[in-house]
């Protein structure tokens, strides 16, 4: 059973180092990536549906989000925070999900 670190960078001091914390170890992949998703979704939370558009809304949180990441000796697929991110983006977003 493989060990899995979730560490989390703040987009706003994304080349900071210093502004990185670890949160937590987990036994399991499938719970680290629940728990990266949580973080995630958790900036999410203030936005409704429809309030903006996909670049604004993309745009706050690649500049004030959150981006967890998994760090394991394994090598499994790892979790990418913008990638889910940007499908939470295109879930809040009407209309057509620019890029």
């Amino acid at each position: 059973m493989g060990k899995y670190i979730v560490y989390v960078d703040n987009n706003a001091r994304h080349a900071d180092e210093t502004a990185r914390y670890k949160l937590a170890e987990f036994a399991t992949y499938e719970t680290a990536v629940a728990m990266c998703r949580k973080i995630v979704d958790k900036f999410f939370q203030e936005y409704k549906p429809g309030q903006q558009s996909f670049e604004k809304l993309w745009e706050q949180y690649t500049t004030f989000g959150e981006d967890p990441f998994i760090v394991s000796a394994e090598k499994k697929q790892q979790f990418s925070a913008w990638d889910h991110a940007k499908e939470r983006c295109r879930e809040l977003c009407a209309g057509p999900a620019g890029e």
